[in-house]
């Protein structure tokens, strides 16, 4: 098996100057994809359950799911819980097999979010799992606007939860369709001056590639979420896979027209994060 915890694939990209791709599943078909796409680039793989996944699938069975694919690949594979909002339900993740839980305390009072995060850093080092963290908020295309992060509450953060790593807010906004974030470097400089705490960046789709790739040499990003991104080249190919023939109703065989676009699409994503392999 080559599970791996959050930790064990960001404390080498941090060290060598490359990040992860953390990328958003909805299902089988995705998934798999993105362990092909990694596979393909030799590089490591960060599968990530958000709300949306664990309101169609339920927790103990996409931890299967991610755990069944990390047994049959040699390339290693994160099982991560993305935007876990309570102890009891990153307690879930990682009774559930998941290898890394994400807590996100962003819209609390900054002294909650820190003792929240605390407790569940305590529960998961027992389990061996790693954590992520966020502070400050990352907001949402058309939905609620982000507030920065401020690196004293950055450095407070880090030092006081001993999080595995840190999601910020510098300009990158969730859903966003277009490349267009607009990235604050001079923010990301002053929280990278008072942690050694890897960071992310949520929001990835949004960033333009070449600035991923910049980040990914040249700063403490270890990791970008990407979902958008994909999730529209799996309706492409859905779209195309249903529209060529009218008269088909087999699910399996539609399906699995998704999932070598959405491969091509995960490797394209991957080689821009500058992972030894590709770079």
């Amino acid at each position: 098996m080559t599970l791996s915890t959050l930790s064990q694939v960001l404390q080498p990209a941090l060290r060598h100057g490359y990040a992860i791709g953390g990328l958003v599943c909805l299902g089988w078909e995705d998934m798999r994809a993105y362990v092909a796409a990694a596979e393909a680039e030799n590089a490591p793989v960060i599968l990530q359950a958000g709300p949306g996944c664990r309101a169609h699938t339920p927790l103990p069975v996409l931890g299967a799911m991610f755990r069944n694919l990390a047994e049959h690949t040699s390339i290693p594979v994160v099982a991560h819980l993305d935007h876990g909002y309570t102890y009891e339900e990153c307690r879930e993740a990682i009774d559930s097999g998941f290898s890394s839980v994400m807590f996100d305390g962003s819209r609390k009072p900054v002294s909650e979010n820190i003792e929240m995060t605390a407790k569940i850093v305590e529960m998961a080092e027992t389990a061996g799992v790693s954590v992520e963290g966020e502070i400050g908020f990352v907001g949402y295309s058309e939905g609620e606007s982000s507030a920065g992060t401020l690196p004293d509450e950055a450095a407070r953060f880090a030092a006081q939860t001993g999080v595995d790593a840190m999601a910020i807010s510098v300009g990158n906004v969730h859903l966003q369709q277009e490349k267009a974030a607009e990235l604050d470097i001079e923010a990301l400089r002053a929280i990278e001056a008072v942690t050694d705490v890897p960071l992310v960046i949520h929001g990835g789709s949004g960033v333009p590639v070449e600035m991923r790739s910049y980040l990914a040499r040249e700063s403490k990003v270890c990791k970008f979420n990407i979902g958008t991104e994909l999730r529209m080249a799996f309706g492409k190919a859905l779209r195309i896979a249903v529209n060529q023939d009218s008269e088909r109703f087999d699910r399996v065989s539609i399906l699995e027209e998704t999932e070598n676009p959405v491969q091509l699409a995960a490797q394209e994503v991957i080689r821009a994060f500058c992972a030894p392999a590709q770079c």
